[in-house]
């Protein structure tokens, strides 16, 4: 029975954070900057601020699922919930199965289920994005480091394989970037 939460944790995921507060301000998000409806785009948008709280509710549609996963029943059910819910970000039934890229959707559910590792994937994004000034090549660092340090801190093959599954769909929604990222095209810099 507990398997049937995975489909609350897809609709939580198709939750339209970056698409409502950009059509609050007049805009339609999928038409500007990289057309992506997430985090970066409306910081680019709109700036930081408006970015950040984006990136915070999108980050709350992974953590959510793990929080009630753990409660509920175990390690497993937490990452199935989580995998239903960054699939509902990126395929949302509500808009086509157009949706975002995953990255602070699966930021949100690491806080959860790897808290200590996960503040040091957040201080790679920060330097990898100060450095670059590419928000997409920091959230492939970060999606390439996660399983990496889950491995190396010696969490169970399951739970590696679990991450890398997510992760690796998080990377293919990447493929315009990391295409534009080769031929130095890639979006950089938001507002302040």
């Amino acid at each position: 029975m507990d398997w049937l939460l995975l489909l609350p944790a897809y609709f939580l995921g198709t939750f339209p954070s970056a698409v409502w507060i950009a059509r609050s301000k007049g805009v339609d998000i999928t038409k500007v900057g990289s057309g992506n409806p997430g985090a970066s785009n409306i910081a680019r948008t709109f700036g930081t601020k408006w970015g950040v709280l984006v990136f915070v509710l999108d980050g709350l549609k992974g953590a959510i699922p793990a929080a009630v996963g753990l409660l509920i029943d175990n390690r497993a059910l937490a990452y199935a919930m989580v995998a239903a819910a960054v699939i509902g970000h990126m395929f949302p039934v509500t808009r086509r199965f157009k949706g975002g890229k995953g990255v602070a959707t699966m930021g949100g559910a690491s806080f959860v289920l790897q808290p200590i590792l996960s503040v040091g994937m957040l201080a790679l994004w920060l330097a990898v994005r100060f450095t670059t000034k590419k928000a997409s090549l920091a959230s492939l660092a970060i999606m390439v480091g996660f399983p990496i340090s889950v491995g190396v801190k010696g969490a169970p093959a399951w739970e590696i394989v679990a991450i890398i599954a997510i992760n690796g769909l998080v990377l293919l929604r990447h493929g315009e970037n990391i295409k534009r990222l080769v031929r130095g095209g890639e979006l950089s810099a938001s507002k302040g």
